[in-house]
């Protein structure tokens, strides 16, 4: 998904073959039969069209999976740069039933993606205004009807801190920022294509893991980990810098059609 996300250009349209899909993912480290497994695997989920040409298999993403990526761009490249301010927060509950299991797995994934934290079983919260998405979400799962959905504030005799730490890995957080910068910091503007492309895919796989674990609390209310805002800026400098070098090496396994 993040080869999909980074150089399918136009996602709605173009398709990519197979067999050049699992030469980029033989790069990265992946042997053909495990990447002809995910690929498959994504079909039956529904994120990815096989179409057949003759002796070749092209991929195309379904509507679904272009729905998705741009939620996740919004989140990605959003991350870090909104008002801290103390403002609406977001509480979901949900009872999902065993027999809906997927569409409960779904969810959770979605939730965290989000910024959600769970405080306890079904009950998850967000330090942000998320009911436009939220209510999005429950609508395309189908599970409204298992779901409640409030908007408040903190009370200010609580310990946010405290409570905060209990839905978020806040320490492991701030680990996670320090290692992304010391993993990419050193990494120069200018690479070969090829190098560029393993480089900077390394680079957006790590850094789209973060809009999971950061709910982008208030920094009014919590500081903000030490080196979000050093991997942020890392992110979006190295991301654009090795941008065209990556793509050629991308467009010349699959060129564009």
């Amino acid at each position: 998904m993040t080869l999909l996300g980074s150089y399918v250009h136009p996602r709605e349209s173009r398709r990519v073959w197979s067999g050049g899909l699992v030469a980029l993912l033989g790069e990265l480290g992946f042997s053909d039969g495990a990447a002809r497994v995910a690929l498959t695997r994504l079909v039956h989920r529904g994120l990815l069209a096989r179409h057949r040409e003759g002796r070749l298999v092209h991929y195309g993403m379904t509507r679904r999976t272009v729905e998705l990526l741009a939620d996740g761009d919004r989140r990605i490249f959003g991350l870090g740069r909104r008002d801290g301010s103390a403002g609406t927060w977001t509480v979901l509950w949900q009872n999902i039933p065993e027999t809906r299991r997927l569409a409960r797995e779904r969810l959770v994934r979605r939730l965290r993606f989000l910024g959600f934290g769970p405080v306890q079983d079904g009950t998850w919260l967000a330090p942000h205004d998320r009911e436009a998405e939220v209510l999005r979400l429950l609508g395309e799962l189908d599970v409204t009807e298992y779901a409640g959905l409030m908007l408040g504030t903190p009370s200010a005799a609580l310990d946010v801190r405290r409570f905060a730490g209990r839905a978020w890995d806040l320490d492991g957080l701030s680990a996670r920022y320090d290692a992304f910068v010391t993993e990419f910091g050193g990494c120069p503007r200018e690479l070969p294509d090829a190098e560029a492309f393993a480089v900077r895919t390394r680079l957006v796989h790590a850094f789209r893991l973060f809009p999971s674990l950061d709910p982008e609390l208030p920094a009014e209310l919590i500081p903000a980990p030490g080196r979000r805002a050093a991997a942020v800026e890392l992110f979006h400098d190295r991301y654009a810098a090795l941008a065209p070098a990556a793509q050629r090496h991308f467009d010349r396994a699959l060129p564009p059609k």
